[in-house]
């Protein structure tokens, strides 16, 4: 994978995200497990700006999973519904903030949008 989970939230979570709708507010706790170590990472989501912080504390909405999890979310190959589907993830609070989760994540490397997949058919 390119990317971890703690390198994105690190690097390119904080700040202005333009992709999460202006009305979302709230906290989000991520609780990574590893070799039996949990490692939290609190975001919170003010509009469309997010602030991230290395803490324990009680959040809106709380997502438990392994840190593989976690990476192949920061890589853009697991969609957090998906995963919650899955069983991959515990999720504990707010669900309406796992979707944007969802937005704070990358989407998928080979993703399109669907009005150019859809020229690209008409094309052919």
């Amino acid at each position: 994978m390119s990317v971890s989970a703690a390198e994105h939230l690190t690097r390119a979570a904080a700040g202005r995200n333009p992709e999460l709708p202006e009305t979302t507010c709230g906290t989000i706790r991520l609780d990574l497990h590893d070799d039996g170590r949990t490692e939290h990472w609190y975001l919170t989501v003010d509009r469309q700006d997010v602030r991230v912080d290395r803490l324990s504390a009680d959040a809106d909405l709380v997502v438990r999973a392994d840190r593989e999890v976690f990476d192949r979310m920061a890589a853009g190959l697991l969609h957090p519904a998906a995963a919650l589907l899955r069983n991959d993830i515990a999720v504990e609070g707010d669900l309406k903030l796992l979707m944007a989760l969802r937005r704070i994540f990358p989407g998928h490397p080979e993703a399109r949008h669907p009005r150019e997949a859809a020229g690209q058919a008409v094309a052919r």
